[in-house]
């Protein structure tokens, strides 16, 4: 390929970008803001935002877990968050005794409470091992947040709050999800800053 194409491909890349983030705007910052304002209540009261996906989005659940934990931008106490995606014993003994679809339900099952938010990230809105964990909290009166596509699936349905990114590509879901726990994340640093 020559450098020429590379340019090419670059500009409508981000050209894509640009038009998804826009419409990822418009759609989605009043439930961010929602989002934004229940997190800091449940820390708040002693409780955890425990993360989960498969694949990009498990990495997305560990980032998001990481700031919490540690900082975003200030320094600040670590605030309690949990990613589901990265304990390979549960995972592995899990998926062999139960199967893989309730490698995070059962995880919620162990680890969750009623002052505590879980979300599931999954750009389909179809992942079994979300929606079957999603269904779980529901199960146990647990606030239930979703980060998908513009579709939503059952993830969407399940949720008490859903960020709906307005694109079927994946790349472009994937960094509108990001920018969302970003500031989510923000949101609740800001707030105990302040302390």
């Amino acid at each position: 390929m020559a450098a020429s194409d590379h340019r090419s491909l670059i500009e409508e890349t981000l050209s894509s970008h640009e038009e998804v983030v826009g419409a990822f705007r418009e759609a989605c910052s009043g439930v961010i803001a929602e989002m934004g304002e229940l997190t800091v209540k449940c820390l708040q009261k002693g409780g955890k935002i425990c993360f989960f996906g498969n694949g990009g989005s498990a990495a997305d659940a560990q980032h998001f877990a990481t700031e919490f934990v540690v900082r975003f931008v200030e320094n600040r106490r670590g605030l309690p968050s949990i990613a589901f995606t990265t304990d390979t014993s549960i995972l592995t003994a899990c998926a062999n005794d139960f199967g893989y679809d309730q490698v995070f339900a059962r995880q919620i099952e162990a680890l969750c409470g009623p002052d505590d938010i879980v979300v599931g990230i999954s750009t389909s809105g179809t992942s079994g091992n979300v929606v079957k964990a999603l269904e779980f909290a529901q199960s146990r009166g647990i606030t239930r947040f979703a980060l998908t596509g513009e579709s939503g699936g059952p993830c969407a349905e399940l949720a008490d709050l859903a960020v709906q990114v307005p694109s079927k590509i994946t790349a472009r879901i994937q960094e509108c999800h990001l920018i969302a726990g970003h500031l989510i994340c923000d949101i609740a640093e800001r707030a105990f800053l302040e302390e």
